[in-house]
Order: structure tokens, then sequence, then C-alpha cells
């Protein structure tokens, strides 16, 4: 099944990060950093699939260099916060062939990115299941530039219009958009939706989808990256502690910072808590199953009993209607058709009712067996989903959590003249 993913991130140099070290990474190159004069060399590093610099119409030529691109990057920001670059991670179809996902992620990127003159350094990665990736993580990373690209090369002022909570939203629903289209032109059922499953589930319900909505009445799961699997990996349990945050909005006019007790509000490791919530997800999506069985089962049940109802009712009818007409017959009593009728009126209600119950059951139930059906194959996907995260992380599960030291935490500050 298709799955949706894009979110967005900027790269600052305020983190420690350098646009020219992440760009190697990505690409899996070996690239100087003219700025720091260190050498970011990634070229051992596998599952890069492609790479390639998307220039918009009329740029400079040289900006079309990896080096050079992110270099100038680097040499035009001279703040030590300084905000260096965008990156955009897209979770890309599996359902495709490595062609067609090239193919989309160029048509996206043309459109969304680069016609508005944006430089886009594209890297596509295919999963890597010896290092713990699932099969059908495919995906892409887009490094955007804040500036916009012309003849002369990048421009000295930043687009600040790039920035809008109401651009990312476009994009988001756009990316969307671009994923339903190739998977219905090369001839896929699946489809993705980049809205939120509490929307989903709405919109569900609104136009009268019940088994829809229940399969969307789940928690969401969180990203677990490559540091959370690491501490599990070496069996490091983080320890919460308490300490002070900056104060936003009119309380801040007040106090500047306030204590935040992280020891109250942590779950555990991004790990625990992700596997937790698949496993909540997996035995809610169960139960559902297994009342909609049972409701299943009475509704076959009660249109038994109809039936067999309809059935004694119509013969019943048939009998009491042939012997009160003979008896009357035989005492010289004159039937007359009205009373005919009458008769067939009264005796025919029940039975009349018995073939609507009946009727109604039958769509009843196979509504019923069409919501079944679908929750089924959702449940499927909940289980294969909990075995495929305890294949992949089978050594950690089995492994008992070791609370270590972590190298430079709880330092005791020196007393004051330098005593201690």
């Amino acid at each position: 099944m298709a799955s949706y993913h894009f979110s967005a991130q900027v790269i600052k140099r305020s983190g420690g990060r350098s646009a020219v070290a992440a760009a190697a990474y990505r690409a899996g190159e070996r690239l100087q950093d003219d700025r720091a004069e260190t050498v970011h060399d990634y070229s051992k590093r596998g599952g890069v699939a492609h790479t390639e610099i998307m220039l918009p119409e009329g740029a400079d030529a040289r900006l079309a260099d990896r080096e050079t691109l992110w270099n100038e990057v680097e040499d035009m920001e001279r703040r030590k916060d300084a905000q260096l670059a965008r990156e955009i991670n897209m979770a890309l179809p599996h359902e495709l062939t490595d062609e067609q996902r090239l193919e989309l992620v160029r048509a996206y990127v043309q459109a969304e990115f680069v016609d508005r003159g944006m430089v886009a350094d594209v890297a596509i990665h295919a999963p890597q299941p010896e290092k713990g990736d699932h099969k059908h993580n495919h995906h892409a990373h887009v490094m955007l530039t804040l500036r916009q690209a012309d003849r002369n090369g990048l421009r000295k002022t930043k687009t600040r219009e790039w920035n809008s909570r109401d651009m990312i939203a476009h994009w988001r629903q756009s990316w969307a958009n671009y994923q339903n289209r190739a998977l219905e032109q090369h001839h896929h059922r699946d489809r993705v939706d980049h809205r939120t499953l509490e929307a989903q589930r709405k919109s569900a319900l609104e136009r009268g989808d019940r088994a829809q909505a229940a399969l969307l009445d789940r928690e969401p799961e969180i990203h677990v990256g490559p540091k959370s699997r690491q501490m599990e990996q070496r069996g490091y349990t983080p320890k919460s502690k308490t300490r002070q945050v900056p104060v936003y909005g009119k309380e801040r006019q007040q106090r500047r910072f306030r204590q935040r007790h992280y020891n109250g509000h942590d779950r555990g490791t991004r790990f625990s808590w992700n596997r937790s919530i698949i496993d909540g997800n997996r035995k809610r999506t169960a139960k559902r199953v297994l009342r909609t069985r049972a409701q299943q089962a009475r509704f076959r049940q009660k249109q038994r009993y109809w039936g067999q109802r309809g059935h004694l009712l119509a013969r019943q009818h048939q009998q009491r209607k042939s012997a009160g007409l003979v008896k009357k017959a035989r005492r010289g009593f004159i039937i007359s058709p009205r009373q005919k009728g009458q008769e067939s009126m009264f005796t025919g209600l029940t039975l009349q009712h018995a073939k609507k119950r009946q009727s109604l059951l039958s769509r009843l139930l196979e509504d019923v067996g069409q919501a079944l059906a679908l929750m089924v194959s959702g449940q499927n996907r909940m289980e294969a989903r909990y075995r495929d995260f305890g294949l992949r992380y089978q050594p950690l599960m089995g492994r008992k959590p070791v609370r270590r030291q972590a190298r430079g935490r709880q330092r005791t500050r020196p007393l004051p003249g330098g005593l201690g």
C-alpha cells in the first residue's frame, strides 16, 4: 500500500550543520568545504540510486556543480545563525519502477521548485535492508536554495515568500496529487492522502463510509530516526531531566524561561513508544473486526429467522384461505369478493412484514460484508506492519535496555573562586 510522507526543514548553521556536508551525505560524494577547510567524503555509502542538480531557465551553469553550488551558498552567509538551505524529504511509491519514480520526482521538483527560481539538488535513495530499512523505503532528498538563481548566480536577497505556512501546505497537497496521478497513469489502485488521519476520518464520516472511518480511527506513528535506532542498539535509555525552556506569548512579558519537567512527559525512547503505538493500533483493529463479525452473525441469524417465518406464514395463509372458503361453501354462505379481499389483507400483513424484514437484512448483510472485507484488509496490513517492525528490530526487541551514563551529562558546576 502506498504511504505518504512529506517533510520540510531548514539547514541552519546554528545547529552546527553545513550545506556542503549535507549535500555530500545525500549524494554519496566527496565534497570539499572551503569555509571550514574540511573534506566530507561519503563516496562509500550505499543506497544512492540517482542524483542530479536542476537549474532554473537562464541560471548560471556554474551552479550545476554540486561543490561549487553549496560552497557559494556557504560563502554568501555571514551570520553564525544563518539559514543555509531548505531540505524536502519525500516518500516515493514503491509500486512504481525506478524510472517511473525518477520521472515523478523530476516533474514535481520542476513544477513546484525550479520554475519558482530555486536550484534543486535531488538525491533518490533506495532501501538498504541490511541497515534496517524497510524494503519499500524509497525516498528522495531535495536540497533547495533560499535565493533565486539567475545568469549571475544566486541573488543577494532571500525570497521570504517561500517560508510561509501556506506554501508548505500547497507543496504537501501538490505532492499527493502528483503521486495519485502517477499511480493512476500506471494502473495502480492505491492512493495517498496528505491530510491528517483525523481529517480523513471526518471526511469519511461525512460521506457515510463508516468502515473507512473506523480504519482511520488510529493513533499516528512517530518517526524513528537513526539516532533512536543507535541508542537501542547500544542499549542506552536517555534520562529525562527538568530543564529551562523559553516562554512564548503574553507570558514572555513577565519571564523569559520556565521549568519543564520532562520526566513527567517523556514516554521512553522513540523506538519503544512507536512500538507501543503499532501494537495498540493492531489490537484496536482486531477488536473492531471481531465486533463486525459478531454483528454479521446476528444479522444472518435474523435473516434465517425471518426467512423461515415468511415461508411458514405463506403456507399458513394458503391453508387458512383454502380451509375457510371450503367451510363457508359447505354451510351455504355466499362469499363476496370484498370479503375475500379483506381476509386476504388481514392474513397477508404479517407475511408482507416478514418479506420487508428479510429484504432489509439482505441489504444490511451486504453492507456489513463490504465493511468487513475492508476491515480485514486493514487488519492484515496492521499485522504485517507489526511483524515487519519486529523482524527489522528483532535484535533490539529481545534485549533488556541497559542504562548507561552518556558522556558530558550531569556535569557539576565549579565553585566560585576556583575552589573544588
